[in-house]
């Protein structure tokens, strides 16, 4: 069992190491995934981005001042060479990381709604099985993209930079494919939009109208976004 795991380990890093590199590629080439006609796409990577950004600047900063460092404490040319590739790796890791992010974005369109995080996550979520889709800003207890409500395990956050924003009540509990498998049965996913307002209208044009308001989850502290 423990070499099963360390395969498919291997599996998932060597999909994730390559799929974060196609992003890179699509981003800088300007070739955005297709989306299907009459569908909206919707970024979340506002909230991370600053951070990014700050990483990617340091770790540029950091090849030359390594150089420099090497250069007066090593003699030998081949171990400057090496550091400086694992810098530069290391800063386009980051940079095809933000890619990722930006080049698969939420998507909302006939068939449902499609939740993202970068090339790690991606749920679809048919519009017959969404109750209810409302804004609200809640923050969450750990910065993991996938983590069951500590209250209520009946809620699946699937968040960016420990917070959402946008809860999505289902009909009756549904599972969901999720990176490691697929989720227990839920009755609440929660995800994190840069625009939660603009998405959540869109979504609602997929919806009856029902002219209800949704109750609040037990333990759901968070605002609710005007309207």
């Amino acid at each position: 069992m423990a070499q099963i795991d360390v395969v498919r380990l291997a599996r998932r890093a060597v999909a994730y190491e390559w799929g974060m590199w196609r992003s890179l590629a699509r981003w800088v080439l300007r070739r955005p995934h297709p989306v299907a006609p009459g569908g909206e796409t919707f970024a979340y990577v506002g909230v991370v981005q600053p951070i990014l950004g700050v990483f990617i600047a340091l770790s540029a900063l950091e090849i030359p001042v390594l150089d420099l460092i090497l250069r007066h404490t090593v003699g030998w040319p081949t171990v400057r060479q090496a550091f400086i590739v694992l810098g530069v790796w290391g800063v386009l890791w980051m940079v095809g990381l933000l890619a990722s992010l930006r080049i698969h974005p939420h998507v909302v369109d006939d068939t449902g709604l499609r939740i993202r995080n970068g090339i790690s996550l991606d749920v679809l979520v048919p519009w017959a099985a969404v109750d209810r889709v409302e804004a609200r800003y809640r923050s969450l207890p750990s910065s993991r993209g996938v983590q069951y409500d500590p209250e209520d395990p009946a809620v699946l956050n699937l968040g960016v930079g420990s917070q959402t924003a946008i809860d999505v009540v289902l009909r009756e509990p549904l599972s969901v494919r999720l990176p490691k498998g697929p989720s227990e049965p839920v009755r609440e996913i929660r995800l994190y939009a840069d625009d939660p307002k603009a998405l959540v209208a869109r979504a609602r044009r997929h919806l009856p109208a029902t002219g209800t308001t949704a109750p609040q989850s037990p333990g759901s502290s968070g605002s609710r976004l005007p309207r």
